[in-house]
């Protein structure tokens, strides 16, 4: 992979406005029945202002934004021989049914380990008002990529 790409931002993706039903399909797709994620009363019983969404939940939307790298053809990569490495997240406050939200993305590394290249995307989530909400990294494995 072409390693010029470490450092390179991506300008903020369309917003993503979080609803009570997507939230809800995510919780049911992961197998978490924690009440919370799935009615208001719950989530504001635990001192949420609404339903809130499982920490995994930003996958649904975090790649918008680096998603133009991955696809670009300078980067080098090979679709076809690309698993997920890692996916973290480090969160400011939780993510709400009514929030919505941008992510601006940033390839933070590219390096070989083995036979393989390593990409990581560091993604900021935050409101449309730029209050931060989350940061999300995304490592994907190339795998064979280094030969």
């Amino acid at each position: 992979m072409n390693r010029d790409f470490v450092g390179r931002e991506y300008p903020p993706s369309a917003s993503y406005e979080v609803s009570r039903v997507k939230i809800k399909e995510f919780a049911a797709a992961i197998g978490d029945h924690n009440p919370i994620y799935r009615d208001k009363e719950a989530a504001q019983a635990a001192g949420h202002p609404d339903v809130i969404a499982p920490p995994t939940f930003p996958i649904v939307f975090s790649l918008q934004s680096g998603g133009g790298a991955l696809a670009d053809p300078d980067l080098g990569l090979n679709y076809a021989m690309v698993v997920h490495g890692e996916q973290r997240f480090e969160y400011t406050r939780p993510i709400y049914a009514g929030d919505e939200l941008v992510t601006k993305a940033t390839i933070t590394d590219i390096r070989t380990a083995g036979r393989n290249e390593l990409l990581t995307i560091r993604s900021e989530i935050t409101t449309v008002g730029g209050e931060p909400v989350c940061t999300t990294y995304n490592t994907i494995v190339e795998r064979g990529g280094a030969g």
